[in-house]
């Protein structure tokens, strides 16, 4: 029976409470916890070992809360329990913009993954309270859906690691509000669909779909190429967004339905597509179609079973199952998932059809003997889908579907390899200068590499992490502008009838690994060799030929491109400085004044000079501080804030 319009509307009002929870909670974990606080991390240069005892504390925090809450109550009435959990969160999230050391780190994560543990253990167990009484599938997909979708909006998830943690926090504190006050006053009975699955398998199919999706996630996110080709860019956030959001909607429909043997089997099938496309990269956008699909799928099940279906009559019983579920699929998935990420590089197919056979073999089996027209369809469909695919003519399938890669299309075909590398040399000052080496594993992913056969130029392998696209755009117009006696032509010819310039300047923006934010900590440890030798003669002869360009009221690449800037370089002959503190020290203003000139300003217009000496650094230095540092002047350098 079809319900009625009205009747559905007036039971998604009545339950807005249950499904802005719920969209609270996975907003926190997804934006905050599983994304803002690692580049947080990042920013305070916790990494490697360290960063593997930070999380593993979230990871502690949130299995023992999750094993533990369910039979330890301090706190008896749900309402206020959750509300001392989302208060908890929003604590954490808001503690992690200080400047941390790692003991205080560790605490903050451990802390987060206890909070964590204590809302969706809490929240599931009790979830009925909050969703009214009709349609609960329908809302939890509803709370689900919209979750994903607000992390994929572009504002949001290209902020910095600071405001992300801002939003989570502030959403934690209207949930603090939305759950004061229930909209219903009991439980639902068992339901006896739920009796079908043994819960065995239902834990062990979790565990299973959380640790394709981790893995894959870590893989996407560490890997610039593929990374183009899912996350990159307006056009796909919103795309991702709406995927997620549609594809829990009919999660929830088919729950309701068809039960949750078939959702967890089109789940698995999603992820495993897309950890097997992720193999190659020229089938990335096939990979992001599959991902976030899957992903939806059994999130709306990973709410819903312990919530709804799981055969339980009571809170404290759903709690006991939630926590289960939650420390055994949720962290311990993850954790291997992640783990796999960062050792394989990816999903080896060998696992993905094991995981798939020996998990959903029987009930694959119970699908097609309970639902074979179901089946068939779907099959039917996606061979179909397969077959249009690949008759496409290949000249279309070549043609690069992002911006990023047809730059990086641009940058084979005009000869860039030639005097550009894309390979930080471990050990060596390439690391200091250009930032983390990749592995050869990372490199092999990439179609064709791009390794270089010499360097005439600078390496290029992290230069969107040290070159703004401003900067990027203004020096393909005029390269000795910006570089002094450089013998790199203009490339302004790509800029003229078509997008090819600005395609490899998105291109070239984007190549910037995970690991290049924790690799700033080294440049703050950075000090000059030479310093003593250091002279103001020198320094402004040196500031004449590479800084006046932008920094002096005539320079060429300040007046040509004077309305581009994100912030009007400052004529440092007048200020305002902005990054120099008048009241810092003389020894100490000096240091920071030569990191910025070594190293630029990140994520800003602000370049780095890294081929100069540490002497003429210095020099420039000095003459800076003698010639322009005065007592009410802070000194200035052009900067659009902080980015992730």
């Amino acid at each position: 029976m079809i319900p009625d319009r009205k009747s559905l509307l007036e039971s998604l009002v009545s339950g807005w409470r249950g499904i802005s929870l719920i969209t609270i909670t996975y907003v926190f974990f997804l934006i905050f916890a599983q994304f803002a606080f690692l580049n947080r991390l990042g920013q305070l240069g916790i990494a490697d070992t360290h960063l593997q005892f930070v999380m593993g504390a979230m990871a502690v925090g949130g299995i023992l809360t999750s094993l533990v809450a369910p039979s330890v109550r301090i706190v008896s009435p749900p309402r206020l329990r959750l509300q001392i959990a989302l208060l908890l969160c929003a604590v954490g999230a808001a503690l992690s913009t200080l400047s941390l050391n790692l003991p205080g780190s560790i605490a903050l994560s451990f802390l987060i993954g206890s909070s964590l543990g204590l809302v969706t253990v809490t929240l599931v167990s009790n979830l009925p309270l909050w969703l009214g009484g009709d349609h609960e599938f329908l809302k939890i997909g509803l709370g689900t859906g919209i979750g994903y979708l607000i992390c994929n909006l572009p504002a949001l998830f290209t902020a910095g690691p600071r405001l992300q943690a801002v939003v989570a926090a502030l959403m934690c504190l209207v949930g603090v509000a939305s759950a004061a006050k229930e909209s219903r006053g009991s439980l639902p009975p068992l339901t006896v669909a739920a009796k079908s699955i043994p819960f065995p398998r239902v834990l062990l199919s979790f565990t299973s779909l959380v640790w394709l999706d981790s893995a894959a996630f870590f893989i996407i996110q560490s890997t610039p190429v593929l990374k183009a080709g899912t996350w990159d860019g307006t056009l796909h956030l919103w795309a991702n967004g709406l995927l997620h959001l549609g594809a829990a909607i009919l999660s929830a429909i088919l729950i309701r339905r068809k039960g949750l043997l078939l959702v967890l089997s089109l789940s698995v099938f999603s992820l495993a597509a897309s950890c097997l496309l992720l193999h190659q990269p020229a089938e990335i956008i096939l990979a992001s179609l599959f991902y976030p699909v899957g992903v939806s799928l059994y999130s709306v099940a990973l709410v819903a079973y312990p919530s709804l279906l799981a055969p339980a009559i009571s809170a404290r019983e759903r709690g006991r199952i939630a926590g289960l579920i939650y420390a055994v699929a949720g962290w311990f998935g993850s954790a291997m998932g992640i783990g796999m990420g960062q050792h394989l590089k990816q999903v080896p197919a060998a696992f993905v059809l094991l995981a798939a056979t020996l998990i959903l073999a029987p009930a694959l089996w119970t699908l097609i003997r309970n639902h074979l027209r179901e089946v068939a369809t779907v099959a039917a469909g996606i061979g179909a889908a397969y077959c249009l695919y690949r008759a496409i003519p290949s000249t279309a399938t070549s043609i690069d579907t992002t911006a990023i890669q047809r730059g990086r299309q641009v940058y084979i075909s005009e000869g860039c390899i030639n005097c550009h590398s894309q390979y930080v040399r471990p050990h060596t000052t390439d690391v200091l200068m250009w930032g983390p080496a990749q592995s050869i594993d990372e490199l092999r992913l990439q179609r064709p590499p791009l390794f270089g056969n010499r360097r005439q130029g600078p390496d290029l392998s992290q230069v969107g992490g040290r070159r703004s696209p401003l900067w990027l755009k203004a020096h393909f117009f005029g390269p000795s502008e910006l570089s002094h006696a450089s013998f790199m032509p203009s490339y302004a010819y790509l800029f003229a009838n078509s997008t090819r310039g600005d395609d490899l300047v998105g291109y070239l923006a984007g190549l910037r690994s995970a690991e290049f934010g924790r690799h700033i900590s080294l440049e703050n440890e950075w000090l000059p060799s030479a310093s003593s030798a250091a002279n103001i003669a020198n320094g402004a002869q040196q500031f004449n030929t590479y800084c006046t360009t932008c920094h002096a009221s005539w320079g060429a690449t300040r007046l040509a491109w004077k309305s581009s800037f994100n912030r009007l370089p400052p004529d440092l002959a007048k200020g305002p400085w902005k990054q120099i503190k008048p009241t810092e020290p003389a020894n100490l203003r000096l240091v920071h004044l030569e990191r910025i000139i070594k190293f630029g300003i990140p994520q800003t217009d602000m370049p780095g000079h890294e081929y100069l000496s540490d002497i003429d650094i210095s020099s420039i230095a000095l003459w800076l501080n003698q010639n322009l540092v005065v007592p009410d002047v802070d000194p200035a350098h052009h900067t659009s804030g902080e980015k992730p």
